[in-house]
């Protein structure tokens, strides 16, 4: 396997500026980052350091200033919003702090969501392993109001795995969460990733998760400072 086929995800020299009543902010200042396919990163630093925005650049739903960001073997800087779409829905998970399911879905109409999207025959069903295999099974027909916080946390995390992203990208997923139910839920997202060998990059303000990692970066006012 080439270099570049063990490549999934390739930021050079990226730069997001954004502009605000008080003027343009630099948000991402110069990330060069590469990660190879199966990796699983760790991503720490302060509040505001551009964790998340680095994750929305990743995913394509923020548009570089400036810079290459090849995702998967796509070069996201020439795609179009609808390609990028496409792009998500064939490639990318995400798993948010705040679960961001829809509260009038069932779990089962949550987790089948993507797929339907994707115009999946099989949504359902591919839905309804998933959450069997989150320990949901019992659970299918239950809204995201009847199921407390780690429950909640379980459908989306069979909501992006269900159509078996290449990258998945978790964003303080047990941030809502109390501590035994949030080791729970990483001891899940760890199984799962290595189920289905998905490269991973997870934003976390506990080292102790950044050191489950296969290797963890620092960020630092919208700059990678360390990376092992």
């Amino acid at each position: 396997m080439t270099e570049q086929l063990d490549t999934a995800i390739n930021l050079n020299n990226v730069e997001l500026t954004l502009t605000s009543n008080a003027g343009e902010v630099n948000i991402l200042r110069g990330i060069d980052l590469v990660i190879k396919a199966g990796e699983t990163i760790g991503v720490v630093g302060p509040s505001g350091s551009g964790k998340t925005s680095m994750l929305m650049v990743i995913a394509g739903l923020e548009k570089v200033s400036s810079g290459d960001i090849t995702i998967s073997g796509h070069a996201l800087n020439t795609m179009s919003e609808d390609g990028l779409a496409l792009f998500r829905q064939r490639h990318v998970g995400i798993v948010f702090q705040n679960f961001h399911l829809v509260p009038t879905m069932t779990a089962l109409e949550n987790a089948a969501m993507p797929l339907e999207f994707a115009g999946r025959a099989d949504a359902f069903e591919r839905a309804r392993a998933e959450l069997d295999a989150v320990g949901l099974g019992h659970r299918l027909d239950h809204y995201p109001g009847q199921l407390s916080g780690g429950e909640q946390q379980r459908v989306a995390l069979a909501r992006a795995f269900a159509p078996e992203p290449t990258i998945l990208l978790a964003d303080e997923p047990t941030g809502n969460l109390d501590g035994e139910t949030g080791h729970k839920i990483m001891d899940l997202l760890f199984s799962l990733k290595e189920r289905c060998n998905t490269t991973m990059v997870l934003v976390t303000h506990q080292p102790e998760l950044a050191m489950r990692c296969s290797r963890s970066i620092h960020m630092l006012d919208g700059k990678i400072s360390n990376g092992q």
